[in-house]
């Protein structure tokens, strides 16, 4: 890696420390981080990531209070067009009002549509919800950057 790169590199890491530090500093309420993340079922804290976000069936919704706790948590189906619904699975997303989204990984338009709406798009490192909130509180988990290209849409 060149001094470009490691530049680049730090660059990087200093806008999402900034973006997380936002987010954990609070809002108006008691939710000081709502979290998004594909899964494969409705097994609450225990549920499995889906593979790739656009094809999960569910997703859970993870709200934080300021201590980093969870104060509630709640699956939803996804009902975008890839499930016979309408509408991209972003926009089906970008309804809960996400500051964070933790995924494996996306397609590269998905990824754009999150970052122009300012929600922190993160790559998980584990398999459960439970493990990448735990991952998200101790500043586990990397920005994801690049999206997938082998992503396709009919």
């Amino acid at each position: 890696m060149d001094s470009n790169d490691k530049e680049i590199e730090e660059i990087k890491r200093k806008k999402l420390e900034k973006m997380l530090e936002g987010v954990r500093k609070g809002g108006d309420d008691e939710t000081t981080a709502r979290i998004v993340i594909p899964v494969l079922d409705e097994s609450g804290l225990d549920a499995r990531l889906s593979e790739h976000f656009g094809r999960a069936p569910y997703f859970a919704v993870i709200e934080l209070d300021e201590n980093g706790i969870i104060s509630s948590h709640r699956t939803v189906p996804n009902v975008s067009e890839h499930f016979g619904g309408t509408g991209r699975p972003p926009d089906r997303i970008l309804q809960f009002q996400p500051t964070t989204l933790i995924t494996y990984g996306m397609g590269p338009r998905a990824l754009g549509i999150f970052q122009n709406a300012r929600v922190a798009v993160l790559r998980a490192n584990t398999s459960t919800v439970k493990g990448v909130v735990e991952a998200y509180n101790n500043d586990k988990l990397e920005e994801l950057t690049e999206g997938c290209h082998h992503a396709r849409h009919p």
